[in-house]
């Protein structure tokens, strides 16, 4: 279940990424997704959505799920757990703020793949079990949870993705030592 405040969060969350010259990908869905969007459009930024269905009229009548939150929405066709590894493949980064299973599995993908991660603490749901099963991965560094950064504040938590971001774009210029 997620906080009483975890709306008003996930709105600062998305005007923090259009702050930092981000684009915020979604899944075109209700909740907290929707509230981040809000957010994003408010700061005068770009959101597109990634939604489960194939095409606008099953968007709407099969899922329920609203139009106005995004620029641009992309119907994948591939129900929710397509939705979330295209969602998450394409972005720079992931945010967890509250969730509940489908926040769990793309926080996976995002861990296997590696990704920068930022988790919204205080937001209930999915945030309260992350800790957790970070500590009962065998390899944490193999499994990316060596880029999961958490905070409580919008504003930071999006300032550590940056520095994430920021540090991996950086590493790509470097060419591989001589040998390697």
């Amino acid at each position: 279940m997620c906080d009483v405040n975890a709306s008003q969060k996930a709105e600062e969350i998305g005007r923090e990424v259009v702050k930092n010259n981000g684009i915020l990908i979604t899944g075109a869905t209700t909740g907290i997704p929707d509230f981040a969007a809000k957010g994003a459009k408010e700061e005068g930024g770009v959101v597109i959505g990634l939604s489960p269905a194939s095409s606008y009229q099953h968007h709407i009548k099969t899922y329920k799920l609203p139009i106005g939150c995004c620029e641009t929405i992309i119907f994948t066709g591939f129900g929710y757990s397509g939705r979330n590894l295209l969602l998450t493949k394409a972005a720079d980064a992931v945010i967890v703020i509250c969730g509940g299973f489908g926040t769990l599995n793309e926080f996976t993908i995002a861990l296997e793949d590696d990704k920068p991660i930022g988790v919204l603490t205080g937001t209930g749901g999915a945030t309260e079990e992350i800790s957790n099963l970070l500590l009962n991965i065998r390899d944490p560094h193999k499994h990316g949870a060596g880029k999961v950064v958490f905070s409580n504040d919008p504003k930071e938590l999006i300032g550590k993705l940056v520095k994430l971001i920021e540090r991996e774009q950086e590493e790509l210029k470097t060419p591989p030592p001589i040998g390697e």
